[in-house]
């Protein structure tokens, strides 16, 4: 079918947010370790970052947010928000895990990958149109739709975000639009606040957010049955012609920061599932983008088993 893609540069280390901030660069090395040291990761189309058309970013923030962002981290700045740490590669680091994320999509969307990971930081899913939140500073999934949608025309993105945390940037980044289906499960109550069943969209997007709150404690078996009862036939019924995922890891019982019960193979299970409904209806193409997960070994684990379905499925494997 074609290779697995793989971002990841150690420009995204030097983001720094602080010490002890659990958004800390050794996540990501955790995961490089445990991709680089696998079977399978000579097999995978690797992808370098790049700077990439400001146009993009804008398409989803504001200029002044931009520059006001880029103002204070030259600034010595380290703290664009009470939770969002950033230290003087930060802005650098944020603009190439956007530049090479729409890099991934393009070597998905030309057919030299037929899936693949954005192994990047900051992460995205919490930024806002005008402001950071959450660890975020650009909302690389959010950018990555709205590039898909501008210089490949897709109509029908799929968005699953699993992060323990909903992804209220993305949310409304889209709410008001057709061309993205969004899908959050995610602990409630838990930051940011935002993710009720009730918030369905409005104008053109009403009924294109799914929102599955979770109480505290839910197991694989809880969020299995998510999937089967109503994330899987939504996402039959709309047909996406791509599925992105915000993959956040921090639903792991090990993760510090929320109150989830999911082992480490349910994140196989979940891309497993996934990765069926891509191949019923838009030729396999999924991309991962990390998000949360702030237990080291839970993430890189969890991370890990991601993308061993990627690559068989990759090979031809029979995934849904």
């Amino acid at each position: 079918m074609g290779a697995t893609a793989y971002l990841f540069d150690t420009i995204f280390l030097s983001h720094k947010p602080g010490l002890g901030h659990p958004e800390r660069p050794e996540r990501l090395s955790a995961i490089n370790g445990k991709i680089t040291g696998s079977r399978f990761y000579r097999e995978l189309l690797l992808v370098d970052p790049a700077k990439p058309d400001m146009r993009y970013i804008e398409s989803n923030h504001s200029s002044a947010y931009i520059g006001d962002v880029k103002r204070k981290i030259e600034d010595g700045g380290r703290f664009l928000d009470m939770d969002t740490g950033v230290s003087e590669n930060s802005f650098e680091a944020a603009l190439l895990a956007v530049g090479g994320s729409l890099k991934l999509c393009d070597a998905v969307m030309s057919g030299k990958a037929v899936n693949g990971f954005c192994a990047v930081r900051p992460p995205g899913h919490h930024a806002e149109y005008d402001y950071s939140s959450g660890f975020c500073i650009f909302n690389n999934i959010a950018i990555a739709a709205r590039y898909l949608n501008d210089a490949y025309g897709l109509k029908r993105i799929a968005i699953v975000d699993w992060d323990v945390h909903h992804g209220n940037g993305t949310q409304h980044s889209f709410e008001g639009d057709d061309f993205v289906y969004y899908i959050s499960l995610h602990q409630v109550p838990l930051f940011p606040g935002t993710g009720y069943a009730k918030e369905k969209g409005y104008g053109r997007g009403l009924g294109y957010t799914l929102n599955i709150p979770m109480e505290p404690g839910m197991t694989d078996s809880d969020y299995l049955d998510a999937f089967n009862g109503t994330i899987i036939p939504a996402l039959d019924n709309y047909r996406p012609e791509i599925m992105l995922i915000s993959a956040g890891f921090d639903a792991h019982h090990a993760d510090p920061l929320a109150s989830m019960m999911l082992t480490t193979d349910a994140f196989r299970i979940f891309t497993e599932m996934l990765v069926g409904v891509a191949n019923r209806h838009c030729g396999g193409k999924v991309i991962a983008f990390l998000e949360g997960g702030y237990n080291l070994d839970a993430l890189s684990e969890s991370a890990l088993k991601m993308m061993e379905v990627f690559v068989s499925a990759s090979r031809g494997g029979n995934n849904g």
